[in-house]
């Protein structure tokens, strides 16, 4: 399926946006489009290792790749479940899409088919032991469930019969357990994931765009963890780059919204949005 390239482009509704955008149209080939994996390019799903991208992701993203700086996506996930579930390896328009993976911790390139990446941080495999002990030990085994990513371990509440409480019920004990090994815990839509600090999507956009020389930027997220991406944007909107934030709407996530130049419906808005632009820049 060919996603369509002639939807309306959507009006950033602040002046930094607009002012993002028209960089971005008028200079692409310094444009670079970073992107979130999961309620970005994908769907949430209850059970995240069945998420896989927006049907149309691929041609859209094939469409407008070729006719900008780069595009890169940005995911909390591994660099190679994000390549896989995306379905980006040896797809046409996409040989030079990049994957940070782990919140830039691992860097998967099209052009090798390879995945780079330092040791896991020690603390995560002692919080991978201790962590069925907890949850049962807090009465919050019944519906949660434990995502290993390898580099870092998230715990889902999606499933339980009551989410949100479940998942506040966590938050503190999962941060005094992620805090007696050295890491952190960033919270998101129904999870909390235990991670090694100094690993965030706005210091992989930022390394990312001052790499290739980016003349603007555009961002989508739909996630707390997207945040420091949208700061990132920020910061580089105030040093002179031009940038435009999307969000892709949840109504689970309401900072992204109030501090997005673009609102779109979801991975399907994201999609139409980026064939747009691929429209425009034919």
């Amino acid at each position: 399926m060919t996603a369509p390239t002639d939807s309306p482009l959507p009006a950033p509704t602040t002046k930094a946006g607009q002012e993002g955008l028209d960089a971005l149209l008028t200079h692409p080939g310094k444009a670079l489009i970073g992107l979130d994996f999961d309620g970005t390019l994908a769907p949430i799903v209850a059970d995240p290792q069945k998420a896989r991208a927006h049907p149309e992701a691929v041609s859209a993203l094939a469409a407008l790749a070729p006719k900008v700086a780069a595009v890169v996506v940005i995911t909390g996930r591994p660099a190679d479940v994000a390549v896989r579930n995306g379905g980006f390896a040896d797809a046409p328009g996409l040989e030079r899409l990049v994957v940070l993976g782990h919140y830039g911790a691992e860097r998967w390139e099209a052009r090798t088919g390879e995945v780079r990446a330092p040791e896991p941080h020690p603390g995560v495999a002692a919080v991978r032991t201790e962590l069925p002990e907890l949850l049962d030990r807090f009465g919050a085994s019944q519906g949660t469930w434990i995502e290993d990513k390898g580099r870092s371990v998230a715990v889902h509440t999606r499933r339980a019969a009551d989410p949100q409480a479940a998942l506040e019920s966590l938050r503190e004990p999962l941060t005094g357990l992620a805090g007696r090994h050295g890491l952190i815990v960033e919270p998101g839509r129904m999870v909390l994931e235990l991670r090694p600090p100094g690993m965030d999507k706005g210091a992989a956009l930022a390394g990312f765009a001052r790499e290739i020389g980016a003349g603007s930027v555009l961002f989508a997220g739909d996630d707390l963890g997207d945040l420091p991406a949208y700061a990132a944007v920020d910061k580089l909107r105030a040093d002179g780059t031009p940038g435009l934030l999307v969000c892709s709407g949840s109504d689970e996530v309401t900072e992204l919204r109030e501090r997005a130049d673009v609102v779109v419906d979801g991975p399907e808005g994201v999609v139409r949005l980026l064939s747009a632009l691929a429209g425009r820049l034919a």
